[in-house]
């Protein structure tokens, strides 16, 4: 594995478990500063809004630059205001440094795939993202874990600390370990700009946000699920949480697997297409007790098939403003998880049960399969287009 390849992973397993750990730890904040677990909710929030609000504005920002400078940049923001979060001692100064934390995430993300694609041989462009996303996928089998426990065991503000230090080795890394990109000086605002013009690409974020918030319709009330649904107590959940982690990171190379044998887009229908099978299976294998535990490995392998795909798939109809439309579907992916929550919640919420989540999911990874075909369709179009007007 290259080096710099290693660095986005270590960058992305900070990522992860920045963003995630915050949910293990949720009790012990809020008693802690003295507010509701509902209240503490909105540091969850906080973050996936300086996601999606920084993804953009930070990639526009950093165009203009070497890319290994603007992730050096973006990893010495994400370890001071996450350091910071540690230090927070009350409702409203953790909320300003969760925020914080989450402006790079996605430029991070998005910037680091197109790196990644540049360091790769050609036609193994999906492997080398999906050794990128290795960091966030592996963040959720050891990172998220080791942190709740700091968390649970000893202080809340330890678990930041400990993402605060994994931050600094990606600085690191990052600064003796990336080569330097020069910038492109045809780049610049009014050309990023152009290519959201592009209803292709609009597409393929709008096919991530739906298809993705299928996945988090299941994952959001995970724990319920289990200790309600299937009975099982509550210690099962810290391993069945590993247990997802472990098919996160399973999926996340097949899918890089499944983009090389067909087409990126394709190989995001195909996955989403068992997003919704697998589903559909769990609404009679959530009573289960060994049957709920396999679909809490399955469903994240199906799942994380898509990661690597769908953001290649991005980069494709981004051609000109490639780390936008990166970045941009990393806005996707946590606007994913919002709705795919509280569309979740809803019939929840009216007395359907826990199990009617898996219905909403199923529903959203549908719309996802004929938003994919969509895309394929415009690509079949813009080819007969171009074939023509070369005859």
């Amino acid at each position: 594995m290259k080096k710099a390849l290693l660095a986005l992973a270590i960058g992305g397993f900070g990522i992860g478990m920045t963003e995630f750990v915050i949910m293990g730890i949720l009790p012990e904040v809020a008693e802690a500063l003295n507010i509701s677990i509902p209240e503490a909710g909105h540091f969850i929030s906080a973050y996936a809004i300086g996601v999606v609000v920084g993804a953009p504005l930070l990639t526009i920002f950093g165009s203009k630059y070497p890319a290994q400078k603007v992730l050096f940049f973006l990893m010495i923001w994400f370890t001071v205001f996450n350091t910071l979060s540690a230090f927070s001692n009350s409702y409203t100064l953790l909320m300003i440094t969760r925020f914080l934390s989450g402006l790079p995430h996605g430029a991070f993300f998005g910037i680091g795939a197109v790196v990644a694609g540049k360091l790769s041989k050609p036609g193994k462009e999906a492997q080398a993202i999906a050794i990128m996303f290795t960091g966030l996928t592996v963040a959720n089998v050891i990172g998220v874990p080791l942190g709740t426990w700091l968390g649970q065991n000893f202080s809340w503000n330890i678990s930041f600390l400990a993402v605060g230090i994994v931050g600094i080795m990606a600085i690191l890394s990052i600064k003796f370990w990336m080569p330097n990109f020069p910038a492109d000086p045809s780049k610049g605002i009014k050309k990023d700009f152009a290519v959201l013009k592009k209803t292709e690409v609009w597409m393929v974020i709008l096919l991530t946000t739906i298809g993705t918030g299928g996945f988090f319709a299941w994952y959001s009330y995970i724990a319920p699920l289990i200790t309600d649904v299937a009975g099982l107590s509550e210690n099962v959940v810290n391993y069945a949480m590993i247990l997802a982690g472990l098919g996160m990171v399973a999926g996340n190379f097949i899918g890089a697997k499944l983009a090389e044998m067909f087409t990126p887009i394709k190989a995001v229908l195909i996955a989403l297409i068992f997003m919704v099978l697998a589903l559909l299976v769990n609404t009679h294998l959530a009573y289960d007790q060994v049957g709920v535990l396999i679909m809490t490995f399955i469903i994240p392998v199906i799942a994380f098939c898509i990661a690597a795909p769908v953001q290649m798939a991005v980069i494709n109809s981004s051609k000109g403003s490639e780390m936008l439309g990166s970045s941009l579907n990393q806005s996707a992916f946590n606007m994913g998880n919002a709705s795919g929550a509280y569309l979740a919640g809803l019939p929840i919420a009216a007395g359907y049960g826990i199990v009617s989540a898996q219905y909403v999911g199923a529903a959203m990874a549908g719309t996802g399969i004929f938003i994919a075909i969509g895309v394929i369709l415009i690509r079949r179009k813009h080819a007969k287009e171009l074939a023509l007007s070369s005859c």
